[in-house]
């Protein structure tokens, strides 16, 4: 089943990656949490369910002329996956940029991802999930 959760992982991000969040939540339990690293991080929001991650792609879209996030690197750790690679963003207001490495740790049940976690450090990331690099 791990390898399958890579897959589900992957699968959604890239259609995060294309802008198609129906599609991204075809594979997001209608109960999944997100807990992002730049959009509500700071204030330690959570977002949940299916129109949790609505209301956080509206916000990363209001705060963002541009975002993209690439992620190169999948860790199967069974009912998780650790996603690593690299975030870009310019803020639209004020046009600052951001340039990070990011983690995420995603934990899957059933076929569906039902937390979501974003990390600016791979070494948080790791950390989180247990692990060390």
């Amino acid at each position: 089943m791990s390898q399958e959760n890579v897959e589900i992982v992957h699968r959604a991000f890239a259609a995060y990656g294309r802008g198609d969040i129906e599609e991204t939540l075809a594979d997001i339990d209608p109960d999944g949490e997100l807990h992002s690293a730049i959009i509500g991080g700071a204030e330690g929001n959570v977002y949940r369910g299916h129109d949790g991650f609505r209301r956080w792609h509206a916000e990363a879209e209001a705060a963002f002329e541009e975002l993209t996030t690439e992620l190169t690197e999948f860790r199967d750790l069974g009912d998780r996956v650790v996603g690593l690679g690299h975030v870009h963003a310019r803020g639209r207001e004020s046009g600052l940029e951001l340039d990070s490495v990011t983690g995420w740790i995603f934990t899957l049940r059933d076929g569906k991802v039902v937390k979501a976690e974003g990390f600016l450090s791979v070494e948080r990331t790791l950390e989180a999930a247990g692990l060390s690099e």
